[in-house]
């Protein structure tokens, strides 16, 4: 796996990968699949200080991503960003996710980050456990708060301070 800051090239993987997790209803709120087009503002949001980076497998082919984002987007805040970290099917279970994570623990101090955060669904039993391995507590819980197929699911937020 090589790590990179995303380009513009990369939108079209980031957002297939993004969208082979929406069946699942496990990782994101997103019921029904997204475009491109859909994320370039989202995609264009990330910046030098929270930015987006890809995973290329030896191949070169995009086979996952994490994101920082700003949180709550107040300045009292700054030193706090959310973690997403996708992971394409191929690729799952085979300790890229502790990889991913790993790298995002090495560069968010760089990053002026001293907290990070992750939202997670109360029953992504595998991710709850990626972050719990890698020193993140649970810091919060929303229950209910996600309604998706009449189901009602609970959001966790994990957090881990960096120093």
């Amino acid at each position: 796996m090589t790590l990179r800051l995303a380009e513009h090239r990369d939108l079209e993987a980031v957002v297939a990968i993004y969208n082979s997790t929406i069946a699942s209803r496990m990782v994101t709120a997103d019921t029904e699949p997204v475009t491109p087009e859909d994320r370039m503002e989202w995609f264009s949001g990330h910046t030098e200080s929270r930015p987006l980076y890809v995973a290329e497998d030896e191949n070169g082919n995009v086979a996952a991503w994490i994101s920082f984002e700003t949180f709550y987007g107040r300045p009292a805040y700054n030193k706090t960003a959310e973690v997403s970290i996708y992971i394409d099917e191929a690729c799952r279970g085979k300790g890229v996710g502790s990889y991913l994570l790993q790298e995002a623990l090495r560069i968010a101090p760089n990053l002026g980050i001293r907290s990070l955060m992750a939202f997670i669904f109360g029953h992504n039993k595998p991710s709850l456990k990626l972050f719990e391995k890698h020193g993140f507590a649970e810091w919060g819980l929303f229950p209910g708060i996600a309604e998706m197929d009449g189901k009602r699911y609970d959001l966790k937020i994990l957090g881990r301070e960096l120093s």
